[in-house]
């Protein structure tokens, strides 16, 4: 084996490393993306022997909280037969170390292959069953060794994706993350907006001295808006509304959406209701980011 960084011993855990393997066309891009979006740092395709030594880089820049993973394949050439011995060599280190294996049928891989017009890159001169086979016996010690083993035959895109999210993500990533957005309608609505409000039959009030150059954060201001009856009913009917909306992102693997809510200068009305929807969706689970687009810009 070629000689390799020296491995700290085993102590406290410093960090996440997934090594994500398998078949070609089972789906291994699709996991890496799936832990990119979840805030992983992903490598593809490099020598199993520099796991390490990029791990520990990256680990000097952000801590013991590093999230790390690498995609290796038998595209690394020789490099690729050492990958035993650095998992053995990884798993005596102080880090949670998870090698993924990725697996499908041969019909499903044949189709795969076909649905993208491109060869197996163990097929040689022969057809893409033969590569299959070939690149399935070659991985086989890998498989057995595999912490995690994921059969992405009956799996899309998406399905997968929940299933890395489900398996290496967070709690909170594992969450749909609700943006409550307030706007005023005289400076344009959101683009972003997965959804949008109008509250500008509330009363506003900007028509009340006392209360015009406060803002919807103001617990003055919040009372009034909300103390309206309008109001009140709006935002219950309001989270009736958007529970199903919420299942169903969550099921179709929507993790991130943006609900809207204007007023007509994105001060007073759609600030404190804002407000009070993304209170209420934090009560019941929801990871919620609020954002005043137009707060200040009167």
């Amino acid at each position: 084996m070629t000689e390799e960084p020296s491995l700290p011993p085993a102590t406290d855990t410093r960090g996440d490393v997934v090594i994500i393997t398998g078949l070609a066309g089972a789906g291994r891009e699709t996991a890496a993306h799936a832990l990119e979006d979840m805030g992983w740092y992903v490598v593809y395709n490099i020598a199993p022997q520099l796991i390490w030594t990029l791990y520990e880089l990256r680990a000097s820049a952000v801590g013991r909280e590093n999230r790390f993973a690498v995609v290796v394949d038998p595209r690394s050439g020789p490099f690729f037969n050492e990958l035993s011995d650095v998992v053995a060599d990884l798993r005596r280190a102080d880090i949670r170390l998870r090698l993924l294996f990725l697996t499908a049928d041969e019909p499903t891989l044949v189709r795969r292959f076909d649905s993208v017009r491109r060869p197996h890159p163990l097929q040689g001169e022969e057809g893409v069953l033969e590569g299959i086979r070939r690149e399935r016996e070659m991985l086989a010690p890998y498989r057995r060794m595999a912490d995690l083993v994921i059969d992405t035959s009956p799996l899309n895109v998406h399905q997968l994706t929940m299933k890395m999210r489900t398996v290496f993500g967070t709690d909170e990533e594992q969450r749909l993350t609700v943006t409550l957005l307030s706007f005023g309608f005289k400076y344009g609505i959101p683009l972003e907006a997965d959804h949008v409000s109008d509250v500008r039959f509330i009363p506003n009030p900007y028509w009340i001295p006392e209360l015009k150059p406060k803002r919807g954060t103001d617990p003055e201001v919040s009372e009034y808006v909300l103390g309206d009856a309008n109001a009140g009913e709006f935002v219950d009917r309001y989270l009736e509304m958007i529970a199903p909306v919420l299942r169903g992102y969550s099921s179709e693997n929507k993790h991130f959406t943006t609900l809207a809510i204007g007023c007509t200068g994105g001060k007073h009305r759609s600030v404190a209701v804002s407000e009070k929807i993304g209170d209420e969706l934090r009560r019941i689970g929801h990871p919620v980011r609020i954002r005043h687009r137009d707060l200040g810009r009167e």
